[in-house]
């Protein structure tokens, strides 16, 4: 069973302790104005601590909760309308029987329209930061308001808004010309009469997923939430990532100096906005651990309503309130709680032992990312068994290898490529038998290792390390359930050596690097034309010739080695469209450019120089003819 990525209000995380605050702030803090900030990156758990306090709210008839998500109002006009809207109709629903509550939201409705007919004049896109409309733009659009009066549903969404508006008519006609600052004062006593005509202790906004929105939608909504910051007993939770309010900000007020703006500018708004800030915390390696065991145990089809799953995840809190111990969450208290311990489970926690350091890490304690690698996984599993080759797949094998695919796609990229014929792979080999010590643990020479160069090469001996040896797997049935990223690996398996050669020089640098010159120089003459032809035809068929292809890399590897295939190298070079080409393709060749092609290839440049179709590559070309040459890659 695949868990879906939506907010729940099941705490795997032990992320009540934030609600629970949150709830008990807010009650404390009735009677006064409160704006609250959940914070954290994307998938940090905030939507399902917005649940949990809506959850908390929901049996308190003195307490109205509305829940506000952004990205649903995305492509409305104005998100802060939306917004008030949104609220006024809660409050009456709620309080639909008392007459009193429907006249006072005519009131407070009152502004949104004047701000909704304004909009429909040109030249008057207005907010609510500006105040109303001055006498003269009044007159120009009475007959626009006349017909918003006998239409409202034209302007305002929502039956009961409808059935609100019919005593906001009035509102309409004669009304005298308001400042900025009378408006403002007006809107916020309607609304604290409105929330006293309620008869309700507290209003809760609960505003989710303005990191999805872009940022005239977010800033809006933000706007909105400062209209409330001095109304008597209304809350407001904000969910939102700091990263993006900035880039919002940034958005918003494009002529502000930079240094304000990524500076205190973007900062400040946030904090004069939000009083009091709760920051989502990223998961440790111990909660992480427990996490992934709850994921893969739900995953082996098992329901969070069981009895045994809600044992399971009660041991998982305990273990939770204090994770620097490391205790609670293992067999003994497991066996305690639920009487044994059942197959799948003791497989969820063995894997979820060996793969969570690295996906910790990797993950950044995001508990969106490690849901989605666990279903990830979980889902591969059912294709294969789909397709009737399960049986052939190590859960933990793949587990491992999906951790170098996620976090290091070059390594991935490399094992793929390198693939023996039997699915084994020297780079695992060479990487688990060194287990983070001498390069020569392998039994290779230094210089022949096909990792000493890696820029990695840390990363890939912990990874290495993982308690699940590769080495000698055929792991051809775990790259082929992968292919949804990556199909080198059928080359390298079932292809020939001229095509898996081909593969090697075009996947990534990292196989680049794999490729040795004493393997290229080996090459028939016949062979190193078709391995040229190959990488050739990769290059031309490139979509974005604006950024050096990897095959780039492996066709001037190829052409170091191979004299011969210099002066082709430099013809095809001149062929390439001159409008489409970035300026890689003027250094970086090595010695394929050097000596008997310096003229020719000097010759290129001075082409690519005095061109005036590719500006760019014409400046990158006359600062390359100015740099002195050596025999090295530049």
């Amino acid at each position: 069973m695949i868990i879906t990525d939506n907010e729940t209000a099941v705490d795997y995380l032990y992320y009540e302790a934030v609600a629970k605050t949150v709830v008990r702030l807010i009650r404390e803090k009735s009677g006064e104005p409160l704006t609250l900030g959940l914070h954290g990156d994307w998938g940090a758990g905030k939507s399902s601590t917005l649940l949990m306090i809506e959850q908390a709210f929901e049996s308190d008839d003195r307490t109205l909760c509305v829940r506000f998500n952004g990205w649903l109002f995305e492509g409305y006009e104005d998100a802060k309308a939306v917004l008030i809207e949104s609220i006024v109709a809660a409050l009456v629903e709620k309080r639909s029987t008392v007459t009193k509550v429907k006249d006072k939201a005519a009131e407070v409705l009152k502004s949104v329209n004047w701000f909704k007919v304004a909009r429909s004049v040109g030249g008057a896109a207005l907010t609510f930061a500006t105040g109303l409309p001055n006498s003269d733009i009044i007159q120009g659009i009475s007959s626009i308001a006349q017909k918003a009066i006998a239409n409202p549903k034209d302007l305002i969404s929502g039956e009961v808004l409808s059935t609100i508006l019919d005593g906001a008519a009035a509102h309409f006609k004669n009304t005298p010309e308001e400042t900025a600052p009378q408006r403002m004062h007006a809107f916020r006593q309607d609304f604290t009469d409105l929330l006293a005509a309620a008869d309700i202790d507290r209003l809760v906004v609960l505003i989710d997923d303005l990191d999805r929105c872009l940022p005239p939608t977010a800033i809006a909504t933000l706007e909105a939430v400062r209209l409330f910051l001095f109304v008597p007993r209304a809350a407001f939770v904000v969910a939102a990532d700091e990263g993006m309010i900035e880039y919002s900000v940034r958005n918003h007020f494009p002529d502000l100096p930079a240094s304000s703006v990524t500076g205190s500018y973007a900062r400040n708004y946030l904090e004069k906005l939000i009083q009091v800030p709760f920051r989502m915390p990223n998961l440790g390696e111990v909660e992480t651990r427990i996490y992934v065991a709850l994921l893969f145990f739900l995953n082996a089809g098992h329901d969070p309503a069981d009895e045994s799953f809600q044992k399971l995840v009660a041991v998982a809190r305990k273990a939770l309130q204090r994770p620097w111990l490391n205790e609670g969450f293992d067999r003994e208290a497991i066996a305690k709680a639920l009487g044994e311990i059942p197959t799948e489970l003791e497989e969820s926690l063995q894997l979820a032992s060996q793969i969570t350091p690295m996906l910790t890490e990797g993950a950044r304690g995001n508990p969106r990312q490690i849901k989605r690698f666990v279903n990830t996984l979980t889902l591969r599993i059912a294709i294969a068994d789909a397709r009737g080759f399960s049986q052939d797949l190590n859960q933990s094998f793949l587990a491992k290898l999906m951790l170098a695919e996620r976090f290091a796609p070059e390594i991935f990229d490399a094992i793929a490529a390198q693939l023996k014929a039997d699915g084994t792979s020297q780079i695992v080999a060479e990487l688990e038998a060194s287990n983070g010590a001498d390069k020569k643990a392998s039994g290779k020479d230094n210089d022949e290792s096909v990792i000493k160069d890696w820029p990695n090469i840390e990363w890939a001996r912990r990874w290495a390390n993982i308690r699940v040896p590769l080495t000698g797997v055929d792991l051809r049935p775990y790259l082929f359930v992968s292919r949804d990223r990556r199909a080198t690996f059928s080359v390298a398996s079932t292809a020939g050596p001229i095509e898996t050669l081909i593969e090697k020089l075009s996947s990534s640098k990292l196989s680049v690097a794999t490729v040795s010159a004493a393997e290229l120089t080996a090459l028939s003459n016949v062979d190193a034309e078709r391995v040229f032809a190959g990488l050739t035809a990769k290059l031309e068929t490139t979509d974005n010739l604006g950024i050096r292809p990897v095959a780039a890399e492996g066709l001037s590897t190829l052409c170091e080695t191979r004299a011969e295939l210099r002066a082709p190298l430099l013809a095809f070079l001149g062929r390439l469209p001159t409008a489409k080409i970035g300026g890689w393709v003027t250094t970086g060749w090595g010695a394929s450019v050097q000596g008997a092609q310096a003229k020719d290839f000097e010759a290129l440049l001075k082409g690519w120089s005095e061109q005036t179709t590719n500006k760019p590559l014409a400046s990158v070309a006359k600062v390359t003819l100015g740099t002195p040459k050596t025999g090295k890659k530049k």
